[in-house]
Order: C-alpha cells, then structure tokens, then sequence
C-alpha cells in the first residue's frame, strides 16, 4: 500500500488526519485541494510531501496548459505550501526544471520518477542505518523514536521506521519506544499503528518521559527522522527532537537521523538560517472538539526544532554516514563511510 501515487490523471494518498481509527485515500485533482492536503498534514512527512510537490507540478501542467502565467502561479503556490522541509520545495523545483524545457509529458515523466526514487532510497538507507546500528551497538537493538518516519511520511517504506524494518527483517530489533508526540500525535496515531501492522514490539510514551527512558538505559539508540539537514549538520525535525537528542547525549545513547539525501540542503549553512513553522493555536488548545485551555490563549506552536550538529551521532542516506559530532559535515564527501 502506497502513501502517495498518480493514478488516473490524479494524486491518490492516504489521509493521514483520519488515521487509526480508517484508512481512507483522497484523490486530488485540483491544485487547490493538493496544498489544502499538504497543509492540514492529510499528506505529511518530507518525503511523501516532495513527492506531492513533483506530482503536484505535473498535475497543474495537465490543468493549465494554454496559462503560462497561471502555472506559474499554482506552481508556486504549491512550492510555498509549508515552508520548513525542504523537500517540497526539491520536489517542485526539479519537476519544473523539466516541465520548462520539455513540456507536460516530460514533466510527468520526471514526477513519477521522484516517486519511484524515494521507494529505492528508503530501502537502501534503512539498510544502511540497520547495519550501521548493528555495527555500532550491538546484535540486538531497542530503538527510541520521535514522530512519524515511517511508510507514511515517504511513498511506501519509511526513513527511521525504515531503519527499524530492517532491524527487524535481520532479526536484530528488541523494542520500540514511540513517543505520542504532541500536539498533534503523530507517534501516537500514525507511528504506533505502523509498528503494529509490521508486528514489531512497542511502547507507546508520552513525550515528556522520553528522557527517563533513555536515563532508565531501556535504549541502545535514538532513530529519527528528517525535514531538512543543513550544509553544517544541523537537523531540523518535529519540535521535541532537540530534548531528545539533549537526553541521548546525556545517556550516551547514539543519535541517529535517517533520510535521503534529498532533504540534505547544502545551500543552507546552519540551522538558524532555517524559518520554522508555526501552526495555528487550535493545535495546542484543544484535542479534538475538545478545548484544554481557556479561550484566547496565547500561544507558540512551533512545529519544528533544531537539534545542532554536534548532538547528531550519524546522519544516514541512501548514500553515505556522516557524523556530525566527530566533525562530519554534509556539504564535505569525505564524511562518507
């Protein structure tokens, strides 16, 4: 089962807002309905988000193709939709490239192909952050996550759950801590339902004991993934990351990050240089139709952090391992291993 796909002349994804309880597939056929999905998290993660951005470009060329002007517009549009991964931004620019100089069909051609690349690229970083892990700590491996990196924020597999699918098929994965990570619970909802479906062993906790359980040593690794790594090293993830990786050091627990290397921007120093979204109050104000606090609240819902180089263990891509606290940087090849 694909978290994203073209079929039809459409985009056809998971909605990953009605996720436990149904799973149920949109199929997008506007422009307008595509970012509306990329905005409300219906279609999340970095991965799957540049994908949506390559398709994106390809659909608005089918719709548009007498309006220059217009395409341009809906393009950008689509590229603007959230602002801190930077793979939607990759997946749009590298669609457009072709679609300037080629045309629609090219640029079809050229979407589907950034589709069928994340799947091959995922395989092969899992691959690599397992056998790095095993290599690292041990045979046998407890791994604590944040968010979701899982099969739902790529096409079909996964980045730091990818990595643990590995661990598993190998036969050296123990546990999973998952926290619920707030506020929208996307460990919780979306992370813990995939380790169920995959049958790994897991624990579900809630974001503020994700230090005790690395101080209780219940972990041999901290496995997350990616919405942009800058030139430096610097990781931006979902906001929670940071504490995390402030409690893996402090535990001596490695840090790894897992995703391919389209979410490496070397064209951004550090993560300062990075703008960081901020969502809507709703979020943390209430759960549901519930409200948890008093009305007009003030509030500051970052839905992002940064987690500076020097407390990341090992980036991993489909590519290479880099190691940012032994002074690997991402913008320099011989970080490779």
């Amino acid at each position: 089962m694909r978290t994203i796909d073209w079929q039809d002349g459409l985009i056809v994804a998971i909605d990953q807002t009605r996720l436990p309880h149904e799973v149920e597939f949109l199929r997008i056929g506007t422009v307008d309905e595509l970012i509306a999905a990329i905005r409300s998290l219906a279609i999340r993660g970095a991965p799957a988000i540049g994908v949506a951005g390559a398709l994106g470009v390809a659909l608005a060329a089918r719709l548009h193709p007498d309006d220059p002007a217009r395409l341009r517009r809906v393009v950008d549009a689509i590229r603007a939709a959230r602002p801190t991964a930077v793979n939607l931004a990759w997946g749009v620019d590298r669609v457009r490239a072709r679609l300037d100089a080629e045309g629609a069909e090219a640029a079809l051609a050229e979407a589907l192909a950034v589709l069928e690349e994340d799947v091959r690229c995922c395989r092969a970083l899992s691959e690599r952050g397992a056998r790095w892990l095993v290599e690292t700590v041990g045979p046998q491996v407890a791994v604590q996550t944040h968010c979701n990196a899982g099969a739902l924020a790529t096409v079909e597999w996964g980045t730091a759950l990818g990595v643990v699918r590995s661990l598993q098929e190998h036969g050296a994965l123990t546990h999973v801590y998952a926290s619920e990570t707030r506020p929208l619970l996307q460990g919780a909802r979306l992370t813990v339902w995939e380790l169920a479906q995959i049958g790994a062993p897991h624990t579900l906790v809630v974001d503020s004991a994700a230090a005790s359980v690395l101080a209780a040593g219940l972990v041999d690794a901290v496995v997350v993934g990616a919405d942009r790594i800058t030139a430096n090293g610097d990781v931006i993830n979902k906001v929670g990351t940071y504490p995390l990786a402030l409690a893996a050091a402090r535990a001596g627990v490695p840090m790894v990050v897992a995703a391919p290397e389209s979410t490496v921007d070397l064209a951004t120093a550090t993560g300062r240089d990075v703008h960081i979204e901020v969502r809507a109050p709703e979020e943390i104000t209430a759960l549901g139709a519930a409200a948890v606090a008093p009305a007009g609240t003030e509030t500051l819902n970052y839905a992002f952090d940064v987690t500076p180089a020097d407390l990341v263990t090992a980036i991993v891509t489909e590519s290479r391992v880099i190691l940012p606290a032994d002074g690997g940087r991402p913008d320099d090849p011989t970080g490779r291993a």
